[in-house]
Parts: C-alpha cells; sequence; structure tokens
C-alpha cells in the first residue's frame, strides 16, 4: 500500500528483537523453557548438606528474587537448610568475553544496560524504595533483594521541593560495591517511590544476592559463594524451570527488556535437536518442546554462534529475497544492527501465517492498553494495534499489525535514523492512524 526507501538497511533500535523473538518461537516453540540446575556432592541429613551446593544457570531470562525464594523453599522442603560447604555458581553454559555496563552509552546504572549471564539473577539490578514518614522528618529507604555485604542508607531527610526530578535530589552515591549513600533529600510531595538501579559491581550480584536471599530465608552456609564448574559425580536435587518462552517474550516485545533479548538470542546459538538422526530445521526444534522432549544444549553461548544460527535461520524461513538483518546481540542496543522495512515486513507476514503466530502477535504492546504503545490512545488505532516500538539517541522505529477499518490486517515497519528522530513520532504515529483508516 505504500513504501518509501524500504529496501534500505537502517538501524532498527530495539525493533530488532522481532527478528530474536519470532526466530526463538519458531526454533523452540511457545514452550520451550530454561533449567536452573541444583546439585550437591555431600548427603543430606538433619537438614544439613554435608558438602557443597552447585548451581548452574542455564541462561533463564527471568530468574527473578521472588522465583529464587520459592527455589530455596524447594530445597529446605528437601532437608537443606545449612550447607557444611560452599554455594558454587556455575555459569560454563555461556562462554562470554568481559564487558562493561557502561560500554554502550555510559550509563552502567542503567538497569536496560545489564548484560547476559548464564546465571542472571535478577536482572542484576536493585530496587530502593522510598516511603515518607512525616512524623519523623525523614524518608525509609527499602532494598530489594537483600545483598550481603552492601549497606544502604536506611533513610534521609524530607524536604518541600518538588516531585519534579525527584532521583536527582537524592544525590545518591554509587561510589563502591558495599555502600549506596545519600546526600540530599527526599520530596515530601512525592510520596511512596520506587528507583530501580543496576549494581554497581555486576560481577559479584549474583553471589551477594543468592546468598543473601539464602540467609534471608533462614538458611546457614559455613563456606563461601564462589564460582566453579559442577563435578561429574555431582547429584541433581532439583531442577527449576523458567517461565515459557511465550511469557517471556511478552517482557522482551512489550516492555523491550534488553538483557532478556540476549539471553533468548544467545540460547538460540546452543541448541540443536535432541537425535542426532533428526534434521536440523527448525520444525524439529519446535516439534520436539511440542512433544514434551527437552531441547538440547550442545554449547557454550557466544554471539558469534547465534549470529551464524540466525543468518541459517533467516536464510531457511525467509529465503534470498529479501536482505538478511545484520545482528549484534538481537537485542537492538547496538549500532551495529541493521534491517530494511521490507525485510522486517517479510517476517511479520511470515509470522502471521505461523502455526504459534497468536503467540507473537500477544507478545507485542497494544496501542492504547499495554506496553510501549500504551500512551498511543488515538481512537483510530487504540486496541487495533499490536506494535514494537524502538529508540536509540539517533533511532526512532516502530514495526508491527494494524486492524484497517476494511476489515485487513496490515503489516507496518518505518524507521528515521536522524539527529534529530524522536521528533519525528508523530509522523510515525500517523503512519499507524492512516493505515488502521483505510477503506
Amino acid at each position: 500500500m505504500l513504501r518509501h526507501r524500504a529496501h534500505v538497511a537502517v538501524s532498527p533500535a530495539s525493533v530488532i528483537k522481532l527478528v530474536t523473538t519470532y526466530a526463538a518461537l519458531d526454533m523452540l516453540g511457545p514452550h520451550f523453557t530454561w533449567r536452573t540446575q541444583f546439585y550437591s556432592d555431600g548427603p543430606i541429613s538433619q537438614g544439613v548438606l554435608r558438602g557443597n551446593l552447585y548451581v548452574r544457570g542455564g541462561g533463564d531470562p527471568k530468574l527473578v528474587h521472588e522465583r529464587i525464594r520459592d527455589i530455596f523453599a524447594h530445597l529446605r522442603a528437601l532437608g537443606v537448610r545449612v550447607i557444611l560447604g560452599d554455594m558454587v555458581l556455575d555459569c560454563s553454559a555461556f562462554d562470554l568475553p568481559q564487558t562493561s555496563a557502561a560500554s554502550f552509552d555510559d550509563q552502567p546504572l542503567r538497569p536496560y544496560n545489564a548484560t547476559p549471564d548464564a546465571l542472571l539473577v535478577n536482572f542484576k539490578s536493585l530496587s530502593l524504595q522510598f516511603e515518607p514518614d512525616p512524623a519523623r522528618g525523614v524518608a525509609r529507604v527499602t532494598t530489594q533483594p537483600p545483598l550481603v555485604g552492601l549497606r544502604v542508607d536506611a533513610a534521609l531527610p524530607l524536604s518541600d521541593q518538588s516531585c519534579t526530578d525527584w532521583r536527582a535530589k537524592l544525590q545518591a552515591r554509587f561510589d563502591g560495591p558495599n555502600a549506596i549513600r545519600f546526600e540530599g533529600s527526599y520530596p515530601r510531595s512525592c510520596a511512596a517511590q520506587e528507583w530501580n538501579v543496576a549494581y554497581q559491581d555486576p560481577s559479584s550480584y549474583a553471589a551477594r544476592t543468592l546468598q543473601g536471599l539464602w540467609y534471608d530465608m533462614g538458611g546457614a552456609l559455613t563456606g563461601t559463594v564462589r564460582p566453579g564448574q559442577t563435578p561429574l559425580r555431582a547429584r541433581l536435587l532439583h531442577e527449576a524451570h523458567s517461565l515459557p518462552l511465550a511469557e517471556l517474550i511478552k517482557d522482551v516485545n512489550q516492555w523491550s527488556n534488553n538483557v532478556m533479548a540476549q539471553q533468548i538470542f544467545l540460547t538460540l546459538g546452543r541448541v540443536r535437536p535432541p537425535h542426532a538422526g533428526q534434521a536440523s530445521s527448525a520444525a524439529s526444534f519446535a516439534a520436539s518442546a511440542a512433544a514434551g522432549q527437552p531441547v538440547v544444549m550442545l554449547h557454550a553461548a557466544q554471539f558469534g554462534r547465534s549470529r551464524h544460527v540466525l543468518a541459517q535461520w533467516w536464510q531457511r524461513r525467509l529465503g534470498m529475497r529479501e536482505q538478511a538483518p545484520v545482528l549484534d546481540n538481537g537485542a537492538g542496543l547496538s549500532r551495529h544492527e541493521r534491517i530494511s522495512p521490507d525485510a522486517l515486513v517479510a517476517l511479520l507476514r511470515h509470522a502471521a501465517a505461523h502455526p504459534h503466530a497468536a503467540s507473537f502477535v500477544q507478545s507485542l504492546s497494544q496501542a492504547g492498553v499495554s506496553g510501549t504503545a500504551a500512551s498511543m490512545t488515538s481512537p483510530a488505532i487504540a486496541t487495533r494495534a499490536w506494535l514494537k516500538t524502538g529508540t536509540l539517541r539517533d533511532v526512532a522505529g516502530i514495526a508491527g499489525y494494524v486492524d484497517a477499518r476494511n476489515g485487513t490486517r496490515y503489516a507496518v515497519a518505518a524507521f528515521i535514523n536522524h539527529p534529530n528522530a524522536p521528533a519525528a513520532r508523530p509522523a510515525l504515529q500517523a503512519l499507524l492512524e492512516w493505515t488502521a483508516e483505510l477503506p
């Protein structure tokens, strides 16, 4: 219906997540889950594990602290209350170079910059919660989850300042991994607020959090929490499954969760069919998942391997007619990823005819209703468009489906790459409204 420079490969920002999530649905199926495994190398008797507890990460994209509490409760039900040994964190499922959370935009405390990990605990982030106590003239500060060795100021004075830019008024100090201090004040007009920040020492986050949660639930540990690999002789105690893929891609596409997208992208470079004689095809992965068979993980995750697998997948599923995308980390938090509107619309049309099309569409933000498109309340598109938005400093993009008044569902993709790209957001919405009004 409408094309303008649609063959040109451009920077898509977070819209590239559509490639990652659709490939995952196609290759793994909507019911695929990640597994975090807990092993021991000693006997359990009278509430005591006489040995080490090994925690083997499997790349779960959403291993948040509430789920970890449930897992630890299960271990306690198995009789593990005291660990006479170490808690050993096995992250060998991912083989990634050391990177800094500040490498993309020099904003290391922004949760969207969290780096992927085989044992990704709570997105490596902290929730700082502020509750005014007018009677005492202070705001109380609490944190979740509890981190061993981290001291956070428990209170700071209230002020009569406006609530505008309240975070800056805290004058928070994140100078080191062992303390968070506040040298400012908290506006009493703000009421209760929450501030999610990335932990300043992400390499120690999993160890500090798992130990803190274990203690918080009444567990004891005589040794340390340290990295290591699970020995072959260790015995499996518990296997914790993630939420299914169809649920997790809602977080990725509706809320543009970068690290979850990277966890999924990396997983696609690890898998193979469960039977050696089975054809290495997307259909075989999904068929195995649908039959309840575990997908076998063949390799340690590497970005290069995932790029190769996704390039093969694109050629097999989308063919050579449309130029394949250039992928970096599969999340859009990159200056190297490229895709043309033509190629993205080809993917959207292919996805619309897929057996798991409903799971894919439901993972997108619904205009006026959910996710990053909730603010699009124009009557023309509200509840009638399912979208993925993308934003970088000089990129604005949108892609998805629009149900027009003529009863046709249209695939739409549009991007602006320009230093003043955010100013084009009204034009992108106008395109969606025009599509919705097609007679």
